[in-house]
């Protein structure tokens, strides 16, 4: 079996290059530097080049302020590719894994976390985009694997943590969000998650996330706290920021329906996060 990997730069993609990598995979990986996919042509050459069994799905356009006034780019990458990815799959008997995320739903449910029978209602474009991805999806494919994510993090600079760590560089006090919630996710657990999904042959849709749910400025407290730093947090509304995106103020997303298809039990968001943090400085040490 193939795989391919599209996005593979980003901190999700490079999760999965270095999983595949270590599993002795058959694979290829490529980034936007290789192949847009915006470009239906160049895409379906590259299926027609790879011949992929399985294609991973890691590009997206994910700045969800930056949606709100590069709309049309946002709905190009996260909802039209996803037709021509789809297509590209559907052509070449390709089984098609793609993300979306927590942002689809609008923060208002009161009793419980979301599940995937929950009606979605975004209320940023980013989370608009990604919804219309998700239809783009179904409306071309029978079978395929969607995984709503959240609040995801690994090695890079396009995570939350990294911009904590920066923001507190200097600072006695940083005001963050604790109106906020959802669930703190890391690239590992999805990979891991993932990669159990394809041995089992999955299909449809599922939340993956890490187990558990917190407010920002929890999660901010417990990264302040393994870092070993200083500064200390302050809890606002998230309007205090007067970002240009509105956030969902509870988008906790469960992963039960995916535990109980793949009979495992996901690590809470507390322990994949002290995991990636002893992992990190295992690395940094060598």
């Amino acid at each position: 079996m193939k795989y391919l990997i599209i996005g593979n730069k980003g901190q999700l993609g490079s999760e999965f290059e270095k999983r595949l990598a270590l599993q002795n995979k058959n694979f290829v990986a490529v980034d936007i530097d290789k192949v847009d996919i915006t470009d239906y042509q160049k895409l379906t050459d590259l299926f027609s080049f790879v011949k992929p069994g399985i294609v991973i799905n890691c590009a997206a356009y994910n700045d969800v302020d930056g949606a709100e006034t590069n709309t049309e780019q946002a709905f190009e990458v996260n909802a039209e590719a996803i037709k021509y990815l789809a297509y590209s799959a559907y052509k070449h008997h390709s089984f098609l894994i793609h993300f979306s995320s927590d942002y689809v739903f609008d923060g208002s449910k009161t009793s419980g976390m979301y599940i995937e029978k929950d009606e979605t209602n975004p209320i940023n474009q980013y989370g608009r985009s990604k919804l219309e991805g998700e239809k783009n999806l179904a409306d071309e494919l029978e079978t395929y694997l969607l995984l709503r994510l959240s609040w995801v993090y690994g090695k890079g600079s396009q995570n939350f943590i990294y911009k904590l760590r920066n923001w507190a560089e200097g600072k006695d006090i940083l005001k963050i969000s604790e109106d906020e919630i959802s669930i703190p996710t890391s690239a590992k657990t999805v990979v891991d998650v993932v990669m159990q999904s394809v041995s089992h042959g999955l299909d449809g849709l599922f939340h993956l996330t890490n187990s558990g749910y917190c407010s920002r400025y929890e999660w901010a407290k417990e990264i302040i706290s393994l870092m070993g730093l200083k500064t200390r947090l302050e809890p606002v509304p998230q309007d205090f920021f007067k970002l240009p995106a509105k956030r969902p103020k509870f988008s906790a997303m469960s992963n039960s329906k995916i535990s109980a298809e793949l009979a495992l039990e996901i690590q809470t968001w507390q322990a994949a996060l002290s995991d990636f943090f002893e992992n990190m400085l295992f690395v940094q040490d060598d």
